[in-house]
């Protein structure tokens, strides 16, 4: 019976040889170059435009609100049915320029993938062939527990960056 449970305990051990896992996304927006690029966004005067005024709008929003608490007892109920009017108006807008925000971040996430995409693949390519794995599986939620060991995202992010400065040091 011992041996029994041994061998049923013991198999998945021999069976992770030759598997690892791999968080892509987060692989690449680890880089150094993804940081200069989502840097590169915020300095974008459209962007921070977008954000400051989404910020203001948060502040201007609070600051109905918190008068809305204060005074409640004596508000008209026109006078809250005003309030609360603009608390919503001030939440649309919020809700769009957050989308645009968004939306920006995407784009530069996306841009900053096709750019080390090539790059990427060689790296999983080459880690594949030097630790010699069998099964790459992709790091996502319904993968509830990794043994860090087995995780190359963190591999893979810094020859990605060795690759970006040695790009970089040919094209200068």
């Amino acid at each position: 019976l011992y041996l029994l449970t041994f061998l049923f305990v013991a198999s998945p051990l021999f069976a992770m040889d030759g598997v690892a896992v791999i968080d892509m996304r987060t692989a690449v927006l680890s880089t150094q170059g993804a940081a200069d690029a989502f840097k590169a966004l915020e300095e974008d005067p459209d962007y921070s435009s977008n954000l400051e005024e989404a910020k203001s709008l948060q502040a201007d929003r609070q600051a109905i609100a918190e008068k809305l608490q204060k005074e409640l007892e004596t508000l008209s109920n026109e006078d809250i049915s005003k309030l609360q009017k603009d608390i919503q108006e001030l939440g649309k807008d919020i809700e769009f320029l957050a989308g645009k925000l968004q939306q920006a971040q995407e784009e530069t996430a996306q841009k900053v993938f096709v750019t080390s995409g090539a790059a990427m693949q060689k790296i999983i390519g080459e880690l594949i062939q030097a630790k010699q794995i069998k099964i790459l599986l992709q790091k996502n939620e319904t993968i509830l527990f990794s043994d860090q060991a087995l995780d190359l995202t963190d591999d893979v992010t810094s020859m990605l960056d060795v690759a970006a400065s040695e790009n970089g040091a040919t094209t200068d």
